[in-house]
């Protein structure tokens, strides 16, 4: 079978193929990159019961507490006098707050099957009903709730806590 393209054919072809390479990448130097989307924090809980005037404040914005509202690291839930508030985690961990309560996710770290577990709050005044979901089941001493006086490590399976405020 005869070859029908020539050398010069050839080297023109290639020619024209490294140009618009070129030309490619000249263009992708030049071209103005679009911003990378920001990934929105996932979730870690959340609120699955609430009465009263209840707030999750998240990364600056406040919203109103109702089912399905998301937790994230680093949220502040807060309730007012005669409110209450009851948030579950991805791990099951319950936690439930009385009246004029302040308590912010400061971690929470759910990849059991790499052996990572964490969760750890502050509360910062009133009362909180803490019920054991799988973090404490499986490494207990990865739970804390920081208060003004103190730390908890959760050792057990329940607990409850009461912040005052100074006097």
């Amino acid at each position: 079978m005869a070859d029908n393209h020539t050398t010069p054919d050839i080297l023109r072809a290639l020619s024209a193929g490294l140009l618009a390479a070129a030309a490619l990448a000249a263009t992708a130097q030049t071209a103005p990159v679009a911003p990378v989307a920001s990934v929105a924090p996932a979730a870690v809980g959340y609120v699955k019961t609430v009465t009263g005037e209840a707030w999750v404040s998240t990364a600056g914005q406040r919203a109103k507490a109702a089912l399905g509202t998301p937790v994230m690291i680093g949220s502040q839930l807060k309730t007012l006098a005669d409110a209450s508030l009851g948030v579950t985690f991805k791990d099951n961990t319950v936690m439930s707050f009385g009246p004029d309560t302040e308590l912010t996710v400061d971690e929470y770290l759910y990849a059991p099957a790499q052996g990572q577990l964490r969760l750890g709050t502050s509360l910062v005044k009133g009362s909180l009903n803490y019920v054991s979901g799988v973090i404490a089941k499986l490494k207990p001493e990865a739970v804390t709730v920081k208060t003004p006086t103190g730390i908890i490590g959760v050792r057990g399976t329940q607990f409850v806590a009461k912040v005052e405020d100074a006097q």
